[in-house]
């Protein structure tokens, strides 16, 4: 036998097993700034401690890096957070560009409220006051449905040269939520006389107006005007529009062949039209397709804690328990941060096929996991327990939704509300209809409140006396 050589080979191994070992030990990578100001929920720390900390740590943080963590929150929705971000810059004396006033301005409305927004511009600087800024307060408005004061901006933004494609698209949006959708087509007709150019966007809006008039026909004439006029804004995002309003219209083979042009039109890191894709096929009621585009996603993108709820949502709306337990739990297993939002969809999943024992233990977990309140889902069980006349569950959740709200602005909804007052007439039930009262109040919620509850219930003819009163 040759023993050097396995003395050789075992020096070799040795060496490689002391290489591994030094690897295993090496210290694991510090999460970046986005990572930690995304994990908020998890470390229990506030955005400006998370900032003070990471800058403690020897890092240097510049506002091309802030900006681009705003960007992120904003895209998942976390705009408290967002906002946050930009006060402590705001307070560190980091220079705003001129469209951080008005990502800024977007941010105060979206979590203090129009009001707040409209000081927030009122105390800008002149020359922050420019076409950025004009158009978030204008988009403000829209939102609100303040329409008086939006077409009094519109006018102001006229004088001042200020209206673009954005300012029209603000509108378009504006009349289709008030139920006007004959104004969009005025607006259009304006853009043309001004020659300001069509954005894509302005063509969906235009289609979704006449799809609101039961017009398919204008529709897809707009389709073919956009095919000959603007061919090259045509992508992923126009087939998806227009699939929309045929599963709305119920033309189904209409819609599965946009979904087709869709999937030949998406590239692999478009996760954005991969979830469109699997929220349509799911209202064509293609099981088979939901999967495909799941499993294809899958294969060529990382898939997100959205991926996940847009997913269980399809299979909720095709009413496949077996997928989305299946679903679940693979998200369950495989999550960073954990998002009650898939929670919900997995409970009232639970919850409509009558499995309220699994829904608990599903909340249960829930609660170890996540230290945010879960108003929502307590609404479910709520609404659930109501339904099968099981008071004490309902009023238990009523009360522990109560006990969390501390800083969080909650109240129970009106539809929540309006199932406690019909269990209580159905019932008659006068005197749990003064406890519900004297809970309520307990909590600070005013008589205004209480009387709007009343008169959205659809029980409202029959309502207990104290309740009236009050």
């Amino acid at each position: 036998m040759n023993y050097s050589r396995l003395v050789s080979g075992g020096g070799r191994l040795i060496r490689r097993l002391c290489t591994a070992a030094t690897e295993t030990v090496r210290p694991a990578k510090k999460p970046n700034l986005y990572q930690r100001l995304a994990s908020l929920d998890k470390t229990g720390l506030s955005v400006s401690q998370t900032l003070n900390q990471y800058i403690m740590e020897g890092k240097v943080v510049g506002r091309s890096e802030l900006d681009g963590c705003v960007k992120e929150l904003r895209k998942y929705r976390r705009f408290q957070h967002a906002l946050e971000i930009m006060e402590w810059m705001e307070m560190k004396k980091i220079d705003f560009d001129l469209d951080n006033y008005a990502v800024h301005l977007d941010l105060v409305s979206k979590t203090k409220g129009v009001y707040a927004a409209e000081n927030t511009f009122n105390s800008l600087p002149l020359n922050a006051k420019n076409k950025y800024t004009y158009g978030a307060l204008l988009n403000c408005y829209c939102k609100e449905l303040m329409t008086d004061k939006a077409l009094a901006l519109f006018d102001k933004m006229d004088e001042l040269g200020y209206i673009t494609g954005l300012a029209f698209n603000n509108l378009m949006s504006l009349f289709m939520r008030l139920g006007q959708p004959l104004r969009v087509h005025q607006l259009v007709h304006d853009m043309k006389q001004r020659n300001i150019p069509m954005h894509a966007f302005t063509y969906y809006i235009w289609m979704n107006s006449c799809a609101s008039l039961n017009d398919l026909d204008g529709v897809e004439r707009i389709y073919e005007q956009m095919r000959n006029e603007d061919g090259d804004k045509i992508d992923w995002k126009t087939y998806s529009n227009l699939a929309a309003i045929y599963v709305k219209a119920k033309e189904f083979d209409k819609a599965e062949l946009m979904l087709k042009k869709l999937e030949q039109e998406v590239k692999p890191r478009q996760r954005d039209a991969y979830h469109y894709l699997l929220s349509l096929y799911a209202g064509t009621g293609n099981l088979e397709k939901v999967y495909k585009v799941w499993n294809s996603l899958k294969s060529v993108s990382p898939v997100t804690n959205w991926s996940y709820l847009v997913m269980l949502s399809a299979l909720l709306r095709l009413d496949d328990m077996e997928g989305i337990i299946k679903c679940f739990k693979e998200w369950e297993s495989r999550c960073v941060h954990y998002d009650v939002r898939i929670v919900g969809v997995a409970i009232r999943a639970y919850l409509t096929q009558n499995m309220d024992e699994e829904a608990a233990l599903v909340f249960e977990e829930a609660m170890k996991r996540s230290k945010r309140p879960f108003f929502k889902i307590r609404e479910m069980f709520m609404m659930f327990f109501l339904e099968r006349r099981q008071l004490d569950g309902a009023v238990s959740h009523l009360e522990a939704a109560l006990s969390e709200v501390r800083d969080h602005k909650w109240r129970p909804s009106p539809q929540v509300v309006s199932a406690f007052l019909k269990y209580y007439e159905e019932e008659t039930d006068l005197d749990g209809v003064d406890e519900l009262c004297k809970i309520l109040k307990t909590h600070n919620f005013d008589d205004s409140w209480l009387k709007t509850c009343i008169t959205s219930s659809e029980s409202s003819t029959e309502i207990h006396p104290t309740l009236k009163e009050d």
